[in-house]
């Protein structure tokens, strides 16, 4: 089922203004015990970081007035998509797009919200290529982006404190 939602588009300019709802969106869909990790509580530096990025683009899912997630990401710098590292040719096409988060609040798990979310921030965009990052500890999230089309190039820790991730790359276009 998928459930009415509205999206709204943010850019770098809107950063102040939903910074906030950002953070409280992050913690409530993270949970108590992920957010005692010291790395998480540092997500406020991370909207900051991508927020600060001229091309940010994000979107917040509304019911009425009440968010319930959001995705963010902003276009890597052409010749450093880190990515390229985990394959030998990489694409020739290779402008990428860099999704840094997609979290929705736990009552709208698997009611279609994320997808709607995820699919308004990367659909349409002129970048050939998506990527993003899905911890190794949740096999279910990657095979839910494996269902969107994604799929596992490498794993990266890109932090000492951070999480093995999975390297995920899709086709824009």
């Amino acid at each position: 089922m998928t459930t009415p939602i509205a999206v709204r588009r943010y850019t770098h300019h809107d950063a102040p203004r939903i910074r906030q709802t950002l953070i409280d969106l992050f913690v409530e869909a993270t949970g108590e015990e992920e957010m005692a990790d010291p790395f998480n509580q540092r997500f406020d530096w991370f909207v900051d970081h991508w927020s600060g990025h001229p091309e940010f683009a994000c979107v917040i899912g509304y019911e009425d007035d009440e968010p319930v997630g959001m995705a963010y990401g902003a276009p890597a710098n052409p010749g450093r998509e880190w990515w390229r590292e985990h394959l030998d040719p990489a694409p020739e096409k290779s402008r990428t797009f860099s999704v840094s988060e997609l979290r929705v609040r736990p009552k709208w798990h698997k009611t279609g919200a994320a997808k709607r979310i995820f699919d308004a921030l990367v659909n349409g965009r002129d970048e050939d290529l998506a990527v993003l990052l899905v911890e190794v500890g949740h096999p279910r999230v990657q095979a839910l982006y494996e269902k969107w089309g994604y799929r596992k190039v490498g794993e990266r820790q890109p932090f000492p404190d951070s999480p093995v991730y999975a390297v995920m790359l899709r086709a824009l276009t």
